[in-house]
Formats: C-alpha cells, sequence, structure tokens
C-alpha cells in the first residue's frame, strides 16, 4: 500500500470529516466541520465565529478623558502657565451638557478617567501635574502647567469606526473579543458548533491489575487535547481485545452519544491482537497503512455506522503528535504551523520527516527553538516541557541558525 506523506494524510482525514458533514463545505479550515449554531457570546470564548462582525457604533462612543485631571479650551490653553478658577466635578457617566451647557467657559473643569469631554475641550492636564496635586472643591483655584493640544483626549472611534469589520469569520474568539462584543452591546452571535468525539482507548494489557498492566495514559491525554483545541468529549472508552464486544461497545456509543467522529489510540498495526484495524478494516472508506513520518507512522481512517473514524497509533508520544498535526487542525482549533530558527545543529531520518518535540530558546534578542528529550514514542515524560514540535524533513542536514516548520503546542 502507498505510503502517504504528512500531507496527504491531513488530506484524506479532513475529506472524510468533509464527507460526513456536506454541510460544513463552506466553512473556513479555522473552524471545525459542523454546522452553526447561535449562542450568548458570554459562552462563546473559545469558539469560532461563523459570521463575519461589523461595528454597529464607534469605539469609543465619544471624546472622552484618558486621566483624572482638568479640562480646558484652547483659549485657557494657549494661557499656559496660568490659575484658573474650578467649575463643578464632571464624573464618567454624567452627560457634560446637565454642567456644561455651553461648553468650556470662564470655569476649567475637574473631569474623571472616562468621562465625556464638555464641547469645545482642547486639552486635558492630570491632576498631579498641577499646585495643588490634589482635586480642590468647586471655586478653589489651581495652577496649572503648558500642555500641548489634545492631550489625554480620548477620540471617538480611535480604536474602532462605526461600520469597519469587527470580527471576522473564521476567528478563535478570546476574552478580548468578548470584551469587544460586550462593548458593541451585541448579545449573540453565530459560532461553530465545536465537534464532538467518543474517545476509545484499550486493549487487554490497558488499565487491568496484574504486574504485566500499563495505567491508560492515552484516554486521559486524548481527552485534554481534545479540549485544549476546541473539540467536545462526548464518551470515552475502554475495550478489550474482543472484536464482538468493541463492536458492540462502538454501536451503543453512537447511537447514545451520536459523536461527529470517534478517535482511536492503538490496536492499528500488525500484531495478532489488533482488533481496532480488524474491526474496521473491511468498512467503507477504510484505509490502514502508514505515513512517512515519525513518531506516529501507522495510521487508519474508517466510517462506523456513517460516523468518520480516525485511527492514531498507540505509543502516547505517537498519539500525542497524532493529534496535534492530524485531528487538531481538522475538528478543532490549532495554532498555524510557522517557521523557526534553530538553535543547534539536526540531522533528519532517511525516509521519514521527524517530528521531535522542542521547545523555544531565548539567545539575546532572539528566540530559536531546540529539541528536548528522545525521539522515542514512549518518553512521554521528557515531552511534558516541550512547546512545539519542530519538523525535520526526511534526510536534512540542518545547522543551527536554519529555519524549519514548527506546530505550536500552546499559544505563541
Amino acid at each position: 500500500m502507498h505510503t502517504r506523506t504528512p500531507e496527504e494524510h491531513l488530506t484524506a482525514v479532513r475529506e472524510l470529516f468533509r464527507s460526513a458533514n456536506p454541510e460544513s463545505a463552506q466553512n473556513p479550515e479555522s473552524a471545525p466541520p459542523t454546522p452553526s449554531v447561535s449562542i450568548h457570546r458570554d459562552k462563546a470564548v473559545g469558539l469560532v465565529l461563523a459570521e463575519d462582525l461589523v461595528a454597529t457604533q464607534p469605539s469609543p462612543r465619544f471624546d472622552n478623558s484618558q486621566m483624572d485631571g482638568y479640562a480646558l479650551n484652547e483659549t485657557q490653553r494657549q494661557a499656559l502657565p496660568a490659575t484658573f478658577t474650578l467649575g463643578p466635578t464632571l464624573a464618567a457617566g454624567t452627560d457634560p451638557a446637565t454642567l456644561y451647557p455651553e461648553g468650556i467657559h470662564d470655569r476649567i473643569v475637574p473631569i474623571m478617567t472616562g468621562a465625556k469631554v464638555p464641547e469645545g475641550c482642547a486639552a486635558i492636564i492630570p491632576v498631579e501635574k498641577c499646585e495643588p496635586g490634589e482635586f480642590q472643591d468647586e471655586g478653589a483655584e489651581v495652577q496649572l502647567p503648558e500642555a500641548p493640544a489634545g492631550q489625554f483626549i480620548r477620540h471617538a472611534g480611535e480604536d474602532l469606526a462605526e461600520g469597519a469589520e469587527l470580527i471576522s469569520r473564521g476567528t478563535r474568539l478570546n476574552a478580548a473579543a468578548i470584551a469587544l462584543l460586550a462593548s458593541q452591546g451585541i448579545e449573540h452571535i453565530r459560532v461553530y458548533r465545536p465537534a464532538r468525539i467518543a474517545i476509545i482507548t484499550g486493549g487487554d494489557e490497558i488499565g487491568g491489575p496484574g504486574p504485566a498492566s500499563i495505567p491508560d495514559a492515552n484516554g486521559p491525554m486524548l481527552d485534554a487535547l481534545a479540549r485544549q483545541h476546541g473539540v467536545e468529549v462526548v464518551a470515552r472508552l475502554h475495550t478489550s481485545d474482543d472484536i464482538d464486544s468493541l463492536a458492540t461497545i462502538v454501536k451503543d456509543t453512537l447511537a447514545v452519544s451520536s459523536p461527529d467522529a470517534v478517535i482511536t489510540s492503538g490496536g492499528i498495526s500488525h500484531g495478532r491482537f489488533e482488533v481496532i484495524r480488524k474491526l474496521l478494516e473491511g468498512t467503507d472508506d477504510a484505509w490502514f497503512g502508514h505515513v512517512a513520518q515519525q513518531p506516529g507512522g501507522p495510521q487508519g481512517l474508517a466510517t462506523f455506522g456513517g460516523v468518520p473514524v480516525i485511527c492514531l497509533p498507540g505509543n502516547p508520544v505517537s498519539t500525542l503528535v497524532s493529534f496535534r498535526t492530524l485531528v487538531a487542525p481538522v475538528l478543532g482549533v490549532a495554532e498555524p504551523s510557522r517557521e523557526a530558527v534553530l538553535a543547534q545543529d539536526v540531522t533528519g531520518l532517511p525516509g521519514r520527516d521527524q517530528f521531535l518535540r522542542a521547545q523555544r530558546v531565548d539567545e539575546g534578542s532572539e528566540v530559536r527553538v531546540a529539541p528536548i528529550g528522545g525521539a522515542g514514542s514512549h518518553l512521554i515524560a521528557q515531552a511534558v516541557p516541550a512547546d512545539c514540535l519542530l519538523r525535520i524533513p526526511a534526510g536534512a542536514a540542518l545547522k543551527a541558525g536554519d529555519t524549519a516548520l514548527i506546530y505550536p503546542l500552546e499559544e505563541w
């Protein structure tokens, strides 16, 4: 069977999920292959926006003060330094027209941060720059220093003009985006529903009580990876090496949980107990073979009961690398790959691209990346400090200072 490149297999994964969700054919690649739903903005953090939004009003909405201080008109500003009499204090949230209906005239205006400036405001001088350096009562006299025109005035539309693009479709919403939506008075938005997955790990050697058994690390890891990348986990299953038992478990889970996809770990190679492969290799769209990468060479794809199944290798680092490079970009949201400068020489493997666990290294003013830990697919403890995967092309001999592709494991 043809050995796929990582890109060929990623395309096959994407096509499998797109074919099972034809309504998502127009979704941007930054969004999961799921329909859009309307939700309240306060529940939307981490989700992907399914519509283009425009500003319904400028931000800021009106000219306002950047400082606690004194607002004065242009004639007063040109007379600086000078002493002036204070008018009534203008607090944030107060319409200046109620206190200064004709704007700023003979008296200067004690104004608080965020307050809308009165008509004719030419500059604001911080209170601590004046004499005395604390606010005084109305009618008191205060000496002000020189100030340039426009000082400490936040102008309407300075951050965002009315009608400008607010947030574009395909954007993953963070806390700042939620604040922006609230500032515009937008309560309900359309987002792409998170993809729902069922996770299957196991085998008779996993999670048992015997001295030769192995704790199930891949189930919790896949659960964490899914949530990290905006994917909802609706079921986590453990299977034995019995095919009939596995088939029953999967059918029941599909009926109860209705996942968009099933993610399996292990059981797809050429051993005698490769229960996942034996169950699925005769089904529609099944493909089991090798991808030219290390770790994560054995891979599989199939559909079961009309639901896509992506089958990852079982060694923990292979599972980690495969989910990050093949599942997260399709079903969830992943930081895009990018080029980075190498901190040391690296030599690739013949015939396979290698995904090394790596970490940012500060070298003076430059940030570089360096491999950490061993390359073995079982060395999960050595993968903990990694903040990215470093891709070394097959047969490459790269030197420190060369660039290579990285796949962030967290926000960069």
